[in-house]
């Protein structure tokens, strides 16, 4: 029996480093405020790639893996090479996969990845035909004490329904496509939350929704929505009973309705921003499955993301128990 469940896709990454690109800064989108842009019609050449294991739930079960806590992924790949590779990857890094499902009529999910080579951060192409068909049995579900809810794909909603249904504790990671595809649905699942990991782009488009039909004088103002005490305090208010948000190199907040606690990024030589949000989340949830202060929870995610954003992909930069546990020790914690 595993501790815990990550359901969602399972894929290769595939990375492609580059200095071409021009980032722009767009300060009066909230929810993108820095663009890249490479020239239509033009052909750019790459002088390394590099591949990995990949997909939200994917990596959080790699990082929860090492650092002690025995995880699982359910997902869908497809019968081809590629799903025989992330079985392998699933193995190596201490996953168990008998909840991985092999479909013969779908190609398994791949992300093509460009990497801005100055910032560290990226761009990602998504295909995920293999976990847009995945089934969720409640039963499978009961096996373990935790879900977590990472990228779902397809008909996402019922297959909330059904993980919710198997009655287990949740941790949650809702994505921009739930938002956008079903904000109200979105919303309704935050009270299902015990942990609810989340960003702070993810935040403004929930908490913005919310009001939409309120009258003039209650809407949110810009000012409101670019404060992080003011996001995770809505959010709380919504349900989730744990708030773990995060603002990349601004660092993360966590809030569990009584005291809300700030840690700053840990500043390292960034090569790849990708997974960072997701070992934030891991070494997060790990703490807090383990009974550890929200503090030292968010000490754990901090270092944990730091450690994988210097070096490519979600899990190669993955922190053991015993090196977050040095690490964190350096992490301070304001109380707001």
């Amino acid at each position: 029996m595993t501790k815990i469940i990550c359901i969602g896709s399972a894929c290769k990454d595939i990375f492609f480093p580059t200095n071409e690109g021009i980032v722009v800064d767009t300060p009066d989108d909230l929810t993108a405020q820095k663009k890249i842009s490479f020239e239509l019609g033009a052909k750019y050449k790459i002088k390394d790639r590099f591949e990995s294991l990949g997909g939200v739930a994917a990596n959080v079960a790699c990082g929860l893996a090492k650092m002690g806590v025995s995880s699982g992924s359910y997902a869908m790949i497809g019968n081809d090479v590629s799903g025989d590779w992330i079985k392998r990857q699933f193995e190596k890094n201490g996953v168990n996969a008998e909840l991985v499902v092999t479909e013969r009529d779908y190609p398994s999910d791949m992300s093509s990845i460009v990497v801005d080579i100055k910032s560290g951060d990226r761009v990602i192409f998504s295909n995920q035909k293999a976990n847009g068909e995945l089934k969720i049995n409640p039963e499978d579900l009961k096996r373990s004490e935790w879900v977590y809810i990472g990228d779902l794909a397809g008909d996402w909603m019922s297959k909330l329904d059904k993980i919710f249904e198997a009655g287990t504790r949740v941790a949650y990671n809702p994505r921009y496509t739930f938002i956008r595809e079903n904000v109200r649905k979105t919303i309704e699942s935050l009270k299902r939350a015990d942990v609810l990991f989340i960003n702070k782009d993810e935040s403004i488009e929930i908490i913005s929704s919310v009001v939409r039909d309120a009258p003039a004088e209650r809407l949110y103002s810009e000012d409101d929505l670019n404060d992080e005490i003011f996001l995770i305090k809505k959010l709380h208010e919504l349900g989730a009973k744990v708030i773990a948000l995060t603002d990349g190199e601004r660092g993360a907040w966590a809030y569990d309705g009584k005291n809300i606690f700030h840690a700053e990024a840990r500043k390292v030589a960034a090569i790849d921003s990708t997974g960072a949000g997701d070992a934030f989340s891991s070494g997060f949830l790990a703490g807090y499955i383990k009974g550890e202060s929200l503090e030292d929870c968010l000490r754990r995610g901090i270092v944990n993301g730091a450690g994988v954003v210097q070096a490519y992909g979600g899990v190669a930069g993955l922190l053991s128990e015993d090196e977050i546990e040095n690490a964190a020790k350096d992490i301070k914690i304001e109380v707001l």
